[in-house]
């Protein structure tokens, strides 16, 4: 029993991880970013820049990294007790997570965001580059914010599948 205990509390955790992640990117994905490409160039770049200084803090960090952590667990799980009721969907999910979240994270918009870092706001070159940006990495905003929210329906689904604590 203790076992399935923390398993549920794992499962839970990634749950409610994969939500609050979901809805800071679709926060980002349905107004944030609309509202900064409504300023001025130079005016969006110094409030994108700052947005992803601040954006570097604990709250946010452990609800991105924890629920990282817990997906890499769970994969780790799924795999060694395949025949358990709902391991599918823990796996899947937290491959949704990983790839979707993490792993667009790290291959798309954090190069963006250096990128955005070493712009001049007030020159023509970080007009054109913040231009290219909020097209680019809005995009890929709404692909990460999609997995978080595929990967939340999916844990909840595995909480479902197995035993209750």
């Amino acid at each position: 029993m203790v076992g399935i205990t923390y398993l549920y509390i794992l499962k839970l955790f990634a749950a409610l991880g994969c939500g609050v992640i979901a809805g800071v990117f679709f926060a980002f994905s349905t107004f944030v970013m609309n509202a900064l490409a409504q300023q001025p160039p130079a005016q969006g770049i110094a409030t994108m820049q700052s947005i992803n200084i601040t954006v570097i803090n604990p709250w946010f960090m452990a609800a991105f990294l924890g629920t990282s952590l817990v997906c890499l667990i769970l994969i780790a799980f799924s795999l060694l007790r395949w025949q358990q009721p709902g391991t599918a969907y823990l796996l899947v999910s937290a491959l949704f997570y990983l790839i979707g979240c993490f792993g667009v994270t790290m291959v798309f918009n954090v190069p963006l965001n250096d990128a955005l870092a070493a712009a001049n706001p007030n020159s023509p070159e970080g007009a054109n580059l913040w231009a290219r940006y909020l097209t680019n990495w809005t995009f890929w905003n709404h692909v990460r914010a999609i997995a978080a929210f595929i990967a939340a329906a999916l844990f909840t689904m595995a909480l479902n599948a197995s035993p209750k604590p």
